[in-house]
């Protein structure tokens, strides 16, 4: 069977794949193409990562795919429901990109405590005292408080970093039922600390210092962060979304920024990719990275063993 990785896949899954029997195809195919060169190569299995969308078209155009894989976690890259109603079988990795996106989030954190985005970028254009001036108002994140907005595999992961930075942790999720957090000290050693969620995120907006949203997109569309929330907030908190794209709504974001309410957000999704608002890019008050919440070494390792041993089970191998 014909495997297709056009946003590619790590050595690791690429050889445990190519060892069950499976020819795995890693050449990009531009997404115009995609359905065509799928046909044409008879391959029966896709797998992607946020780059290429495989949508309606493209399945009603394959009717011979067998398999849809997501090298990550969010799949709205990827017509699910409709793909499974065709009997395709549709998979994703959520459990091996959590610790990535969690270190890249707490990157952030530190970041945004210390103006470390604009610094870089200006320390080539000004009078060096004069930036040391501009920046002499960092704040510690320890004793800070961080509220966790999705509190799932990578808001846990992201829970015991933070505890052991010192913070305070509050999470914010439908599931309210106390979650024991492992923080790692050393080697061999381990601590441990219980975190119970709130399902109220108004209620506990205004005691929150900083926070990261990790949530899904919305099945509506409609951003989870707007106007309505950062009224609600802290003055001064400092954000950061590595979840999706359109869960902050951006254009209420930039008026949060210009009042004040809002001292600086961290974005590593946005709505429109890969050609983000320049506003937003061009925002002294916003660090921006591109969707690389996945991309270490040892996370694409995982998720590229994680779909293979997931098309091996699915199909036999």
């Amino acid at each position: 069977m014909k495997i297709l990785a056009n946003d590619g896949i790590s050595a690791v899954g690429k050889t445990l794949l190519e060892n069950a029997g499976f020819i795995v195809i890693t050449e990009k195919v531009d997404q115009v193409d995609l359905a065509a060169v799928v046909n044409e190569q008879g391959i029966e299995m896709i797998i992607v990562r946020s780059a290429t969308t495989v949508r309606k078209e493209v399945i009603d155009a394959c009717p011979q795919l067998k398999l849809i894989g997501r090298g990550g976690v969010g799949m709205d890259n990827i017509d699910v429901a409709y793909a499974r109603e065709k009997g395709i079988t549709v998979i994703n990795t959520p459990a091996s990109s959590s610790q990535s996106v969690a270190e890249l989030v707490m990157g952030h954190l530190f970041s945004l405590s210390r103006f470390l985005n604009d610094s870089y970028k200006n320390m080539g254009h000004g009078d060096f005292a004069t930036l040391k001036k501009n920046y002499a108002k960092g704040i510690e994140l320890r004793g800070k408080t961080l509220g966790i907005i999705g509190f799932g595999r990578i808001g846990k992961a992201l829970a015991s970093y933070a505890l052991g930075a010192g913070m305070e942790v509050i999470a914010i999720d439908k599931k309210t039922e106390p979650c024991e957090i492992c923080i790692p000290i050393g080697k061999d050693q381990t601590a441990r600390y219980t975190i119970t969620p709130t399902a109220s995120l108004n209620n506990v907006l205004g005691s929150i210092d900083f926070i990261s949203i990790h949530v899904p997109k919305q099945g509506d569309g409609s951003a989870v962060i707007s106007a309505k929330e950062f009224a609600l907030m802290k003055k001064g908190v400092r954000i950061v979304n590595a979840s999706r794209g359109g869960v902050v709504n951006e254009l209420d974001l930039l008026e949060a920024l210009d009042n004040g309410n809002v001292a600086g957000i961290a974005l590593d999704v946005f709505e429109n990719e890969p050609h983000p608002n320049p506003a937003l890019l061009n925002n002294p008050k916003i660090a921006c990275t591109p969707h690389i919440g996945a991309a270490t070494v040892e996370a694409q390792d995982r998720i590229g063993e994680e779909l293979a041993q997931l098309i091996m089970e699915q199909f036999g191998k």
